[in-house]
């Protein structure tokens, strides 16, 4: 924001921008006038983006030297001027009125007395959750001698206060924000270093720490920033001397304790030629080691010694064996002694956890695994002979019952046929997180202070609407993803809000704020789980497993905070309605009163955010470039990324809890909703997460990426750190993604329709992980960033055809594929990174017109491809190919400036993804519903294999939807996108031979089953048909008839009962499955079918419903929604079957009743039918009951009808063997 004085001219503003053009700067502040205060848009050229790499100058001159004037051309700066306007700032950061005199007075006393000066507009960066005001007298306005802060520092905190906007058409602006939320205040000491308003260093005890003698005020961050620009103290400008040189007293002492060691020598080539290259391409390791003697200076214990790095540093030798024969005897050249020397060390213990595996494959028994194979092949031996006999034996006196009945039988078995084959070898895995610690985090030569070496990892969380996905679930999810234990400077999390709402906005704000307070509580107490809602709500007691004295108190202090957060978001929605009509009337009367009219925008209801400026998202009364599917882009940085050192929290009593042993660190946290305007197709949330690839691989880079609805959150803290042991693992890099089982709160006990899908996700999905890998689900699943790039395994995937399954295949045609096989686009990408630095070499690249077709025009996305490919890489060790040296992810991230930011805008514009291959190859994979099963697909066709990570603690949870018609629609949405898979190329027809032909059948049965309701709908009306016409579908129920079904339906429930064995589902979660498949499949997934054929045949686009989030709120009644019945159209086939086959059961029990000779086994046969259609229909006619039997009139009016006029039909077309006897008398029936 801009203040400036009431009196000044709009040609002073206009003559100031002018002058800012003119300057050549590369930026434009475009001003706009609101509410006699000035609000300032950063615009940047192209032309500079361009070149942002070559100049780190351009977030230093927007930013303005951290809160000081903007000079004048050819001016020196002036004394920092009191803030104008009618306004006046107070040591908080709120603005108080002032009166026209105290006014005049400061700026005079400001300006020296001379009015006639130019004003020098100040830039304030206002309070945001990552960048709070700074109080007290003291704070300076800048350091000591007039230096400029450490690089990096400023232009990160520039980009946590500025919303950065921009697309199609548009220029990209950054948005200075005055405030996000309401209030945000920070209180204490500040850093001493322009620019930045962090907090001191202090001990345990609360006293300031001074690393220097002069007594210069600064924070931890810009303390490792100084250090590593070159040891000198921001304030004196001379090097931080040594901790002997202090005669302070205990405060020697403290510095020593508070802040690691300062001071490393470098080991041998670390002086490297293209070093800072790497450094920078690479995040390479770019601070200096430590010697081993500094490690035992440090406290490092004999246990985590390190004998190869001992023998690096020192002259000891290996001798025979395993013997250690030092030429000393003492380390580092010390004498024998032991005068400061470490004489007479223990042996080394040599850990063998690095030759340890980080998982475990673990099979399933054989005395469970066999019998469950040869009870398949019983049960498809049987099937065959069953069929066999059907066909040869037909029911002459009904064979169109016959013939219907075949045809479903012989559709049933193959669709078994294709669920069971993949069944066959099921696998359990298992995880070591010991060794995953101890291999990337442990004190080692290659990284010598034991920082993290885990690569980075980027957190999408999806939303769309925050009507039917509460901002408090949200908010839930994201608390759970910023205490997860994962490094924080590796973490980075990103909102999609394809809505573009306000609410959405502001409630990630309020998130961002408390979670100061949640995320150290966590860290301090190991909370479980860390979605504040599930844990506050948990059952049991909350001290089981606590050490610490002071838990009940800071739960205590948290769960009042917490409460008060959801006050606030709960109240979110009315806030922004009363301000925007505020400032809406306020804008008419100034509008009125102003004598240049603006007819214009009189009638447009705007929303406004809390520092009074437009919403450029989504307004609530939508408007042209502001509705949702009509704004701009927009990014916003709620929370900057941290430092790489640790920074400990302290004692202060205006820290609602003791944080002084806690590291209180946050990830990144970035606000992103993507352009959308009219006339372009946006591919709903497949188009969302692709636009957040791109702006992660801009701002963060992670190499893997984690994928998340907004509804489902962290449970288990180590959930990243086990899918990394998968990643990370000797073969690691041939895995394209891990999938987490996906596992629900809020379901009703009985389970009535089946939301836990226990059966899908403990049955076939462990066994898919024995062949290539389990399908993706769309969300709990951690990605490598490469794959979804298009790019193929790092070796060539071995082919899969039915001819090498059986013989092995043909050696010289495979030798002769990969000699006439083209380079792939990871190879490409190599080349042409690789002539980045050569003009020419780039120009011929670019001319080849390669990348543009593949990723789009961002070069600085291109770029960060080969990065992210090897950070994601597996530690160098024996038997691992193409593994990344140690220690190479040690060091800081690079700092995130305003360019940066404004690349990423870019890249979320709508025309970004024209003619490239995003959505095709890149990518989600657009054209289906179910995105995430062709995008697995994809990966899957192209040799990658996946893993299904079972953790023993759930590693997420979500809510499902436990309202019947909210459960239909859900199941129409998936069966919708399969059968748009199976009249596409993404059919598993089509698969190419680097598939299993086992994963091949499981991918073909995900485009088959629901083309399975056409026979299960007609299987279901047969009884009622054989009742209704006196006929079975076989002649007589006879021993061989019997036999066959009594043995099919035995080996199918011997089966179940062993899948349970291997699974560990519940025979009632099995049987549940069973009844919703029935369900499902005799109303979902027949309008599934309806909808595919007429998206294929006569062009119709398919729209599907947005699954309701359930806010958890109601407390009384935890299950209030299973019992609200809405009405649907998919529920008139289940309703017309189960009245068909009571109605059936009646007539045919009263014929045979009153029939001369009945025929009982007809009967019997027929009921026994019909009993079993209304079995599994039984929760469906539950549902419909409501709570107390309210069943809905219009379920009664349609039953009803559909019942009559199908009994009628039948009556008529097909009446009974005796109607000859009743048409003598005349009481035949006719229509009129």
């Amino acid at each position: 924001m801009i203040a400036r004085p009431r009196g000044s001219r709009d040609e002073d503003v206009r003559a100031s921008s002018a002058r800012t053009l003119k300057s050549g700067s590369g930026i434009c502040f475009v001003v706009k006038s609101c509410n006699q205060r000035e609000i300032v848009h950063i615009r940047v050229p192209l032309e500079y983006r361009k070149h942002r790499r070559k100049s780190g100058s351009w977030a230093k001159s927007v930013r303005g030297g951290g809160g000081q004037p903007s000079p004048r051309m050819g001016q020196k700066p002036g004394p920092l001027p009191v803030p104008g306007g009618n306004t006046r700032r107070t040591m908080s950061g709120r603005y108080v009125s002032i009166s026209r005199d105290e006014q005049d007075q400061s700026m005079d006393q400001s300006m020296g007395g001379d009015m006639s000066a130019d004003f020098p507009y100040t830039v304030h960066i206002p309070p945001t959750p990552d960048n709070q005001p700074m109080s007290g007298p003291n704070s300076p306005q800048r350091a000591p001698g007039g230096h400029p802060p450490p690089p990096g520092k400023g232009a990160q905190q520039f980009v946590s206060s500025t919303m950065f906007t921009g697309g199609y058409k548009a220029q990209t602006r950054g948005h200075v924000m005055e405030k996000v939320t309401s209030d945000h205040q920070a209180k204490g000491n500040t850093c001493g270093v322009d620019g930045c308003d962090g907090k001191t260093m202090r001990n345990d005890r609360g006293e300031d720490i001074y690393p220097c003698n002069c007594n210069f005020k600064i924070c931890r961050d810009c303390y490792y920033d100084a250090l590593n620009s070159g040891g000198r103290c921001p304030g004196c400008k001379d090097e931080y001397i040594s901790h002997d040189s202090y005669d302070n007293g205990g405060q020697a002492e403290d510095v020593m304790t508070s802040i690691p060691e300062r001071r490393a020598l470098p080991g041998p080539g670390y002086a490297h030629a293209d070093s800072g290259k790497m450094e920078r391409r690479l995040s390479l390791l770019n601070k200096p080691p430590l010697l081993m003697s500094q490690q035992h200076q440090n406290g490092t214990g004999s246990e985590n010694f390190d004998h190869a790095r001992w023998l690096y540093e020192t002259k000891g030798t290996y001798g025979y064996g395993n013997a250690v024969w030092p030429k000393d005897d003492s380390y580092m050249g010390g004498d024998s002694s032991g005068g400061g020397g470490m004489n007479g060390p223990p042996l080394p213990a040599f850990n063998e956890k690095n030759r340890r595996p980080l998982t475990r494959k673990l099979a399933i028994p054989a005395g469970v695994i066999s019998p469950y194979r040869f009870l398949a092949l019983l049960r498809l031996v049987v099937l065959g002979f069953f069929l066999a006999w059907r066909i040869q034996n037909p029911n002459k006196d009904a064979l169109w019952l016959w013939g219907m009945s075949v045809v479903c039988e012989i559709w049933f078995a193959f669709s078994w046929i294709l669920d069971q084959l993949p069944k066959l070898n099921p696998v359990n895995r298992s995880t070591d997180l010991s060794v995953l610690k101890e291999r990337f985090e442990r004190v080692s030569p290659e990284n010598p202070r034991g920082r993290s070496d885990l690569p980075g990892m980027d957190v999408f969380v999806s939303s769309a609407d925050p009507e039917k996905e509460p901002p408090l679930v949200t908010g839930n999810t994201i608390f759970s993803i910023l205490a997860a234990e994962y490094p924080v400077e590796k973490l980075a999390i990103y909102l999609s809000d394809d809505g573009g709402a306000l609410l959405s906005f502001e409630a990630l704000a309020e998130t961002a704020s408390f979670a100061r307070v949640w995320v150290p509580f966590c860290r301090k107490h190991n909370i479980e789980p860390r979605n504040p809602d599930s844990y506050f709500l948990s059952r049991g007691d909350p001290t089981k497993g606590k050490v610490r004295m002071d838990f009940v108190k800071d739960r205590r202090r948290v769960k009042r905070e917490y409460d008060e957060y959801k006050v606030r978001i709960n109240g979110l929605p009315e806030a922004i309605r009363r301000r925007s009509d505020a400032y809406n009337v306020h804008k008419r009367t100034s509008m009125d009163s102003s004598a240049d009219g603006g007819s214009q925008t009189a009638g447009v209801k705007a929303t406004w955010m809390a520092d009074g400026t437009h919403w450029p998202g989504t307004w609530l009364v939508s408007t042209k470039e502001h509705g949702r599917s009509d704004h701009a882009g927009i990014i916003q940085v709620m929370l900057a990324p941290p430092g790489n050192e640790p920074v400990m929290g302290s004692n202060d009593e205006e820290n609602l809890i003791d944080t002084s042993d806690v590291d209180i660190r946050l990830p990144m946290l970035v606000y992103v909703s993507r352009e959308k305007r009219p006339g372009y197709d946006h591919n709903k949330k497949a188009g969302a997460m692709n636009a957040l690839v791109r702006t992660s691989a801009i701002m963060s880079n992670g190499p893997f990426i984690l994928n998340l609805d907004c509804d489902h959150y962290i449970y288990y803290s180590l959930a990243m750190r086990e899918a990394m042991c998968f990643m990370m693992d000797r073969g690691g890099d041939k895995i394209c993604y891990v999938q987490f089982p996906q596992r629900f709160e809020g379901v009703d006990p009985s389970d009535r329709y089946a939301n836990r899908n226990t059966v899908f996700f403990d049955v076939n999905m462990r066994a898919l992980d024995g062949l290539q890998g389990p399908v993706y689900v769309g969300t709990g699943c951690c990605f490598r960033r490469t794959a979804l790039y298009g790019f193929d395994p790092p070796r060539s995937p071995k082919e899969h055809t039915l001819w090498s399954l059986c013989c092995g295949g043909d050696k010289k045609s495979r030798h002769n594929k990969k000699k006439n096989a083209k380079p792939n686009r990871e190879v490409e990408v190599a080349n042409i990174n690789a002539g980045l630095g050569n003009s020419d070499e780039m120009s011929d690249g670019l001319d080849r017109g390669l990348l543009p077709k593949q990723f789009g025009q961002s070069m600085a996305f291109v770029a960060s491809i080969p990065v992210a490919q090897f950070a994601g890489k597996p530690l160098a060790d024996q038997g691992v190919a193409n593994g990344r040296p140690a220690g190479a992810l040690t060091g800081p991230r690079e700092p995130l400036d305003a360019a940066t930011v404004a690349e990423a805008i870019n890249v979320i514009s709508c025309f970004y993804e024209d003619k490239t291959e995003w959505g095709d190859r890149v990518g989600w994979i657009y054209g289906s519903v179910t995105e995430d099963v062709v995008t697995g697909f994809r990966m899957h066709n192209r040799g990658w294999r996946s893993i299904y990570c079972v953790t023993k603690r759930d590693a997420f949870r979500g809510t499902a939807p436990i309202n019947l018609t909210d459960r239909l629609h859900q199941v129409l949405r998936w069966a919708t996108g399969s059968v748009e898979i199976f009249f596409s190329k993404n059919n598993a027809i089509f698969a190419n031979t680097h598939m299993k032909v086992l994963q091949r059948v499981a991918y073909l049965n995900v485009g088959v089953y629901p083309f399975t309701s056409l026979f299960l709908i007609a299987y279901c009306f047969l009884p009622a048909l054989s009742l209704f016409s006196g006929q079975f579908i076989v002649a007589s129920l006879n021993v061989t008839f019997l036999t066959y079904l009594l043995t099919i339906s035995v080996c199918l429930c011997l089966l179940a009962i062993l899948e349970v064995k291997w699974s560990g589902i519940t025979l009632e979660e099995w049987w549940r499955n069973e009844q919703f498949w029935v369900i499902g499949g005799t109303s979902a997934h027949l309008a599934a079918v309806i909808q595919g054929l007429l998206k294929v045949i006569a062009g119709v686009e398919i729209s599907f419903t947005l699954t309701t989030k359930s806010g958890g709120e109601d407390i009384d009644d935890e299950f209030a929604d299973l019992y609200v019945v809405k009405w649907t159209a998919l529920m008139i086939p289940p309703i017309t079957i189960m009245l068909v086959n009571l109605i059936a059961i009646a007539v045919a029990v009263s014929r045979t009743l009153y029939s001369s000779i009945p025929q009982w086994s007809k009967l019997v046969g027929g009921v026994f039918f019909s009993v079993w259609v209304l079995t599994h229909l039984y929760p469906f006619a539950k549902g419909l009951m409501g709570r107390r039997g309210r069943t809905p009139t219009i379920v009664y009016v349609w039953s009803g009808l559909l019942a009559i006029v199908i009994s009628l039909l039948w009556v008529t077309i097909s009446p009974p063997a005796d109607a000859q006897g009743l048409s003598s008398t005349g009481g035949t029936f006719a229509f009129p």
